[in-house]
Parts: structure tokens; sequence; C-alpha cells
């Protein structure tokens, strides 16, 4: 891989084929895949559910990408959003690559005037970014401490938090 700089960018529609491809290698060995991870993030492009997509570009590839869409907090919207998927090639997982597309992702919700994010994802990883367990934030069926939310603006709401149904295939 070359030592070009990681620039991070708005999608593309020519980006949809290496995003695709980028994401199912990312996930080919991940524990926790459900082997449709590609298919969850055009799903949510081909529903208009797609809020934000961002991509990792260094020198002409495309190593990462990460998406948001926005959920529903007791089946209503409430301006809170979901992280996820987020994809790195193998080769640079580790090199700060998801951690600069989940910044600025975070950085443009708060931009955009949403009230917070919730992500499903690794206890140890995500808290760097101000992701905590709110208990009376859930996700049914999810362990607690796999579960987390940041508010960008007061306290996290309290109810039963529903994704697109594209995660649901």
């Amino acid at each position: 891989m070359t030592d070009a700089p990681v620039a991070i960018r708005g999608e593309r529609a020519s980006d949809r084929g290496a995003i695709a491809r980028l994401t199912t290698e990312a996930f080919r060995t991940a524990p926790h895949a459900g082997g449709n991870e590609a298919a969850i993030i055009d799903e949510l492009r081909n529903a208009g559910a797609l809020a934000i997509s961002l991509v990792a570009e260094q020198g002409e590839a495309l190593v990462g990408h990460v998406a948001f869409s926005e959920i529903a907090i007791d089946g209503e919207v409430r301006g809170w959003f979901g992280l996820g998927p987020v994809s790195v090639l193998p080769d640079r997982q580790g090199a700060g690559v998801g951690a600069a597309l989940i910044e600025a992702g975070l950085q443009r919700l708060r931009e955009d005037g949403a009230a917070g994010c919730v992500v499903l994802g690794d206890p140890a990883y995500y808290p760097r970014f101000g992701f905590a367990v709110q208990p009376e934030l859930v996700l049914p069926g999810v362990p607690e401490e796999y579960f987390m939310a940041l508010a960008f603006d007061g306290a996290a709401p309290r109810g039963e938090v529903a994704y697109h149904p594209a995660f649901a295939d």
C-alpha cells in the first residue's frame, strides 16, 4: 500500500462498486460479521436512508467506508442516527482509518444538527469517541455492553431503538 495520506470525502456514485468490495473484504473474517454488510449499505442507499456515506481514499484506492442512517426510538424519528457499518481493508486496519472515518461522520452529524448517535459494537473501541452504555436506551436482543449512545446536546433519550429494515435482512 502506498504511503500517500488518507483523505476522507463523501461517497460518489462511481465509488459504489469499490465500497461493496472493500466492505465484503473488511468483514470477511470479522468474528461477528453477518456476511451481508455490503448489502445493508446498498439497501440503505437504494431506500434513500443512507444519511452519511464517507470513504477513506489513499492514493487512487478506497481503503475504508462508514455509513450513518437514521434510527427510530419508540417508533419515532428524533434526530438520532446509527453508526455502521464501518469498513476498513484488512491491511489498513489498526492504522487509524476507521477512527478518522468515524470522527468525520460524527462531526458531520453535529454540523447537521443531529441529536445523537448510537452504535452496536466493541465496548473496548467505541468509548474513545464518546459512546457509552445508556441503560435507558435499548436495542432488543443485544447485550447491554455492546450497544452505546452519544448524545450531542443533552441526555440520551429513553426508549427502544430500531434500525432501518435493511439491518434486519
